[in-house]
């Protein structure tokens, strides 16, 4: 059972204001969900996307303001990069430069790319490419230019054989290109189904805290799939998790042999399923099983103000 690319990505951030306001005021995405940890009720977990925060384009965070900050290296979602039209780039220099973020710029692959980090130091992208998927179309960020969803990520590792041979056998990607020390996979057509391999044996291990990514979601459409999957998994000898329960998404965790932390989530049923598509991520939603907490929940979170001009929680 293949998977069908990028489902989401979740990092770990500390100020969760400014964390709304980069990726909702700086990169234009929507505050899809204004939620908290499942299993860290105390905790935030803040979500962006597109209109609806469908699969491929939704950035998550747990905001940890004490947490330590992290380290990049191996065994770790080294970059995670972010798909935009052909000729957008010439827009997003200006408005990066505007709002004081630095950056470089690359090609890979024949695209042209602007390299740079957000607020707590994770590595981030933006890629001009072919991309047919509907943005955001309300904030500031022009149309033309807006962010599609994930074009890629990078799974930095010591050596690349192993994880590339699970990714091939167990969830169906394919070997694309190669460049320099970077090997481009594919589970899907065009971006948002693309992985890239690092390899990078010097780099030394990374390590988890503010500035670094927690995991990396793949797509399966559902349920079934999800359950084909798992036992396929299993089978092959991984230790993964049972189905945990998110309530936007069922989940399954597992490590792939260079230490990143892998989970495969269902489509379904997606973020309308407690909120109505034209007010999602006004206010904060907690799943019925913590809803009896809400008042000890309430206490542990800081405000923050939403991309509407509501204040949470």
């Amino acid at each position: 059972m293949a998977v069908h690319g990028i489902h989401h990505v979740t990092a770990m951030c500390g100020d969760s204001q400014r964390n709304v306001d980069f990726y909702a005021g700086v990169l234009g995405l929507r505050m899809v969900k204004v939620t908290v940890n499942f299993d860290d009720p105390g905790t935030y977990h803040l979500y962006y996307g597109d209109a609806t925060g469908s699969p491929g384009s939704a950035m998550t965070f747990f905001p940890w303001p004490d947490a330590y900050r992290g380290r990049h290296g191996t065994g770790q979602v080294g970059r995670t990069a972010f798909s935009v039209p052909v000729g957008a780039l010439a827009y997003w220099r200006g408005r990066l430069a505007e709002n004081g973020v630095e950056f470089t710029e690359a090609t890979r692959f024949g695209e042209a790319r602007l390299n740079f980090v957000d607020p707590d130091g994770l590595n981030l992208a933006l890629v001009e490419a072919v991309d047919d998927r509907n943005a955001w179309d309300q904030s500031d960020v022009p149309l033309e230019a807006a962010i599609r969803g994930f074009h890629s990520t990078e799974l930095w590792l010591e050596a690349c054989e192993q994880t590339e041979r699970l990714m091939d056998e167990q969830l169906g990607f394919r070997f694309l290109a190669e460049e320099g020390n970077v090997r481009r996979l594919a589970s899907a057509d065009g971006p948002g189904g693309f992985i890239e391999l690092v390899c990078l044996p010097n780099q030394g291990r990374g390590r988890d805290g503010v500035g670094t990514v927690h995991h990396i979601a793949y797509r399966v459409p559902d349920d079934a799939a999800q359950v084909e999957l798992l036992g396929s998994l299993r089978s092959s000898g991984q230790n993964v998790t049972p189905v945990q329960e998110r309530k936007y998404f069922r989940s399954i965790y597992f490590r792939e042999p260079g230490g990143v932390l892998f989970e495969v989530a269902t489509d379904t049923p997606g973020f309308a399923v407690d909120e109505p598509v034209e007010h999602l991520g006004e206010t904060l939603v907690l799943p019925e099983w913590l809803e009896e907490y809400r008042p000890q929940i309430v206490r542990r979170l800081p405000k923050i103000t939403t991309p509407a001009g509501v204040t949470v929680p």
